[in-house]
């Protein structure tokens, strides 16, 4: 099932905030984004329908296999592409939020390619 930009959003918080706090709820996430409880109670529903993510008893929002491959391919792009921009001196609130713009925008490809011609920057290589 096709993902868009905002539940990607949603996927990629819920992954951050769990390896932060452990459980997270979706007030957790209305917290982070700013939101109203019903808009987030909206997404999240809407992501659990698609088989993003599971809803426990207790209220705990818990990625699915899918909803974690996607949540970890939009954090990793995150994190290469706000470290870039922050190595080419952009400051960090600039980069982080170019970042977020640019991570659901890139091809694989173009995104495979500019990170392994960073890394090899990294060591060296280059």
């Amino acid at each position: 099932m096709p993902i868009h930009e905002s539940g990607e959003n949603y996927l990629e918080a819920i992954h951050m905030l769990g390896e932060k706090q452990g459980n997270v709820r979706s007030i957790d996430l209305a917290n982070h984004f700013g939101f109203s409880k019903p808009t987030v109670s909206v997404a999240v529903h809407t992501l659990e329908r698609n088989g993003f993510l599971t809803i426990t008893r207790e209220g705990f929002l818990q990625l699915t296999d899918a909803g974690r491959e996607v949540a970890e391919r939009i954090y990793e792009r995150h994190t290469v592409l706000s470290s870039i921009l922050m190595a080419l001196g952009v400051p960090e609130d600039i980069a982080l939020e170019d970042a977020c713009k640019l991570e659901h925008d890139l091809s694989a490809l173009s995104f495979e390619k500019i990170k392994a011609y960073y890394l090899d920057r990294l060591a060296g290589k280059r």
